[in-house]
């Protein structure tokens, strides 16, 4: 008799291990969000802003208002050297553009009046340009534009940021 409650018991026990093993299958899926989402939860760490540019003094609504972000001096006005590039449609007087997804570090932003919708800045054979530019905290200077570091500015939040042309 007590080899057979024994028998009983050592079933119940290996039942209850199995539905023990098969209560954690059940939520493997639900396990692997969790582990998923704590493995990733290192990225959410990077800080990823928006920036929210008003351009001020647009002369007319022709053409378009195309903005270069640039993050380092050496590339600062370098076409092949944009950390983020944005064009919208140019509004008399104040035109308002947004760029996400910029991550926390210093930036200057340098932009123009594309009246003519080429794309491109127009100058004249001086290299001076024809079409309206505008600076971040920096003004085109008599003779030439601005330096990275007079136009930079630090990007650890949202920021909102206003260029005059």
């Amino acid at each position: 008799m007590q080899s057979a409650t024994w028998l009983i018991i050592k079933q119940t026990t290996q039942f209850s291990e199995q539905i023990f093993v098969l209560s954690k299958v059940k939520h493997l899926p639900q396990m692997r969000i969790l582990v998923t989402f704590l493995l990733l939860i290192p990225f959410f760490g990077f800080s990823q802003n928006n920036l929210f540019i008003e351009v001020i003094g647009v002369p007319n609504s022709e053409g378009n208002i195309n903005v270069a972000l640039y993050n380092t001096s050496d590339g600062f006005l370098k076409s092949n050297k944009i950390f983020k590039a944005h064009s919208v449609i140019a509004k008399e007087g104040k035109t308002a553009l947004f760029m996400e997804d910029i991550p926390d570090g210093e930036y200057a932003i340098a932009l123009y009046h594309d009246v003519n919708g080429n794309h491109e800045l127009d100058t004249n054979f001086l290299g001076i340009p024809k079409e309206t530019v505008g600076f971040s905290k920096a003004k085109m200077k008599t003779f030439g534009p601005p330096k990275f570091t007079e136009c930079m500015f630090k990007m650890e939040k949202n920021t909102q940021i206003q260029v005059a042309l």
